[in-house]
């Protein structure tokens, strides 16, 4: 008997989708509600489960293809209808395991030796997030690999995400190499586990060439520094495969020897500037040609991080009527403020006392007040929110992501402190998720600890308002009639001029400045 896999209902108004993995191959044996396939929509990722147990007879539908609902998929029949064919492609991947000079190749599938193939498959990457690009391989075909030994890493939009090896074993195949983009729970490679893949547990010395063609030359980072176990930071990883690094030409500067980017980067500028240094004295140059100007250029495919910030930003541009406006805040207060109670606050709460908790409690002592500069346009209405969903802009090495602290209107120094540290933390580490980055209604951007005195910051859509921050700078100020020294800091605040008023925005950061300028102000609610 044969059972039919058809696409489940997909979710209102959505026709159509994608099929981006299949988790099972023609002739694997299957359970009941174990997941074959995952197909991808416009804005969600579908799991197909199994109606019934048996054996996948056949794949109509291939990964790629677009599908509409109650589309057939596959085919599952019982047992004893495919084991005719199972045990046809087990033999034939058993006669492929050997090359024409006896040696084992790591293969795809079990057989012979009695080990079992395992797919990688690319784990959730979160809601709304459909595709990844595969950045960095840790390991290589013909590797050994021990359950739960990070594979390889991939990248999305707003966050990179490690893929852990599902079992021990070797790794057979790399179905999808560094650079390639997948979808959501595609195949990303083979791990040949059991007996099949103990056989290959001492990786080769030499060029080997895995399955699918790709040639594998330097060693896998992180097996190369102190301790075998010591894992590099994933940003390092990529950093020395981007360079053409391997881990020996590192050193690291982390814990136990862990190499860091900062260290990549110390060891690229060291490669460049060594022929540098043995240059001989200078010769009379003559203007290099374009096409010479070409060789030494370097072409990078932007990252989808990348991508997405560049559209974003200029979407804000192309929708909202933006404008910006000036001010200066004077920050003695709120630094003596902070001198005199920040032992004190951390002994108690654990957190450091920054600035950045003065600002957002300032920002919404103000939203209060101009609460148009938190509100949002949808279509011809204007939505304003009774709560502050506040958006702190954080540099990473990845680019620029803007984790929400949310309701920050009713909680404490301490707790917006904490959350800011933890957030930033894991912004930095890679380790957002995509809700943790969606709903803000307002956001802060403190430019100011790169070095920046003045900028207009770019609106983060759909909100109406962002506030820069830039560095403290000590000014001759005039002060009761006298010059004086201070710290002062300009603050930007760029805001949609569709739903924003100049008064408006003016008045917000009036109440902004005034609240730092006398935090006072803040405990007293004026």
């Amino acid at each position: 008997m044969t059972t039919e896999v058809r696409v489940p209902t997909l979710g209102e108004s959505v026709t159509e989708a994608t099929v981006a993995t299949w988790f099972k191959k023609p002739g694997d044996s299957v359970a009941v509600d174990e997941m074959l396939c995952e197909l991808e929509t416009d804005k969600v990722t579908v799991e197909v489960p199994s109606p019934a147990a048996g054996k996948l007879a056949d794949i109509v539908a291939n990964e790629g293809d677009t599908v509409g609902v109650d589309a057939l998929l596959a085919n599952i029949s019982a047992s004893d209808e495919a084991g005719a064919d199972s045990s046809s492609k087990a033999s034939s991947s058993s006669s492929e395991q050997t090359s024409s000079g006896g040696e084992e190749k790591p293969a795809a599938s079990g057989g012979g030796g009695g080990g079992e193939s395992v797919d990688v498959m690319v784990p959730s990457l979160g809601e709304s997030v459909s595709e990844a690009t595969v950045s960095t391989w840790f390991k290589k075909v013909g590797d050994a690999v021990a359950q739960d030994e990070m594979l390889c890493e991939l990248e999305t939009d707003k966050v990179s995400v490690e893929v852990p090896a599902p079992a021990a074993g070797t790794l057979a195949e790399i179905v999808a190499p560094e650079g390639e983009t997948v979808q959501a729970d595609a195949k990303l490679a083979v791990i040949s586990s059991g007996e099949a893949g103990s056989a290959g547990a001492s990786p080769p010395a030499q060029k080997e060439e895995g399955a699918g063609g790709t040639q594998y030359d330097t060693p896998p980072a992180g097996n190369g520094g102190p301790k075998g176990d010591i894992e590099d930071a994933p940003s390092a990883k990529k950093a020395m495969a981007e360079a053409g690094l391997s881990r020996d030409q590192v050193q690291g500067s982390g814990k136990d020897g862990r190499v860091m980017k900062s260290d990549v980067s110390a060891a690229v500028a060291a490669a460049k500037s060594a022929p540098a240094a043995d240059a001989s004295a200078p010769q009379p140059q003559r203007a290099p040609s374009p096409a010479e100007d070409a060789d030494r250029e370097e072409r990078v495919k932007m990252t989808r991080l990348r991508q997405t910030i560049a559209k974003r930003l200029k979407d804000a541009q192309n929708t909202a009527a933006m404008l910006t406006t000036y001010n200066e805040v004077d920050m003695t207060e709120t630094m003596a403020l902070r001198s005199q109670y920040k032992d004190l606050f951390e002994k108690k709460h654990g957190v450091r006392l920054g600035f950045m908790s003065f600002f957002t409690k300032a920002c919404v002592h103000a939203l209060k007040e101009v609460p148009e500069v938190n509100a949002e346009i949808d279509g011809n209405e204007v939505v304003y929110k009774n709560f502050v969903h506040m958006g702190i802009a954080a540099g990473t090495p990845q680019g620029l992501v803007v984790p929400v602290i949310r309701d920050v209107d009713s909680k404490s120094f301490a707790e917006i402190e904490g959350a800011i540290a933890e957030k930033g933390k894991r912004a930095r580490d890679g380790k957002l998720s995509m809700a943790e980055m969606q709903g803000g209604t307002f956001t802060i951007s403190n430019g100011g600890v790169y070095g920046s005195l003045m900028s207009s910051p770019i609106l983060n859509p759909p909100q109406s308002g962002i506030l820069g921050m830039h560095k403290i700078q000590e000014r001759p100020m005039v002060v009761d009639g006298e010059i004086k020294i201070r710290p002062m800091m300009y603050l930007a605040l760029s805001y949609d001029h569709r739903i924003v008023d100049g008064k408006g925005a003016v008045t917000f950061l009036v109440r902004v400045k005034e609240a730092l300028e006398d935090p006072r102000r803040l405990l007293m609610d004026l």
